[in-house]
């Protein structure tokens, strides 16, 4: 217990190389990915009475991955969580990150870059949605929030265990490995000249693209967006003055999705003739 207390913290975590999975989403997840392809990727699995009773698939999952099951207090269940509503249930995971160039060996046609993002929630849902449409991976650039960070984990809802996630790069050197790996880049930007619409009426989003979003606070610095291939607006007709930074990213993303869905079907249509 004592060492699964450590990892709440950034400094146990990446002194360890491993993170707490909260959550019975989060932690049937990891441990359907210990069973299935990384075994061993969980390393032990802390629950309540109450909580095991109640999600009782998830015991039997860790003993046919060969993960220890541990029964604790509510207090002691309280202490592994970093969220106000502890659920009772909780795993010792590995790390998940990989490098950039291991996600670039064959380019994906999707990725999701984030610049100095720094809410968890707001970087879990992100997560969430990236793996929603198929994104092919995450990069957490620049001084982003950790993605090992509890609330991150939990807003996730298991997608991190889904795609790849990519952490410590610099931005700049994301984008330029994007790029050369044949991605366009694309930056959220609220003054943006061009509009996610019109960038979806000449095609451009069924091409591989790398979407680049920025902080929550202060948007993506002048450098960042001004090397973007083109710095793309949501058209707003109501009053609000801007969107949450997830839900932007989410209509980018699905955009992009859309766009890539229908260009196949027009190829595969294409075929058919």
């Amino acid at each position: 217990m004592a060492s699964a207390r450590k990892l709440t913290r950034p400094a146990g975590r990446e002194a360890t190389g491993r993170f707490l999975a909260e959550g019975p989403q989060a932690v049937r997840e990891a441990l359907q990915r210990a069973l299935t392809t990384v075994p061993g990727s969980v390393y032990e699995f802390f629950g309540t009475e109450g909580a095991l009773a109640r999600y009782a698939d998830l015991p039997a999952m860790a003993a046919a991955a060969g993960v220890r099951v541990t029964v604790v207090s509510q207090q002691a269940a309280a202490a592994l969580s970093e969220t106000v509503t502890p659920q009772g249930i909780v795993a010792v995971c590995s790390r998940l990150d990989v490098g950039l160039p291991a996600v670039l060996a064959q380019p994906p046609a999707l990725v999701v870059v984030l610049a100095e993002i720094r809410d968890p929630g707001n970087a879990g849902t992100v997560l969430r949605t990236a793996d929603a449409v198929g994104a092919g991976a995450v990069v957490f650039a620049g001084d982003s929030v950790d993605p090992y960070n509890g609330k991150c984990v939990r807003a996730s809802a298991g997608s991190l265990f889904h795609l790849p996630v990519v952490c410590g790069m610099a931005v700049s050197a994301a984008i330029a490995a994007l790029r050369d790996a044949g991605l366009q880049i694309l930056a959220a930007d609220s003054a943006g000249l061009a509009e996610l619409e019109e960038l979806s009426a000449a095609g451009r989003l069924a091409r591989p693209t790398a979407w680049v979003f920025g902080n929550e606070a202060h948007g993506l610095p002048e450098s960042v967006a001004g090397s973007a291939d083109e710095r793309v607006a949501i058209a707003m007709p109501g009053n609000a003055e801007s969107l949450n930074l997830a839900a932007a990213a989410a209509i980018c993303l699905y955009a992009s999705s859309r766009a890539r869905l229908q260009a196949a079907d027009r190829t595969e249509r294409g075929r058919q003739c």
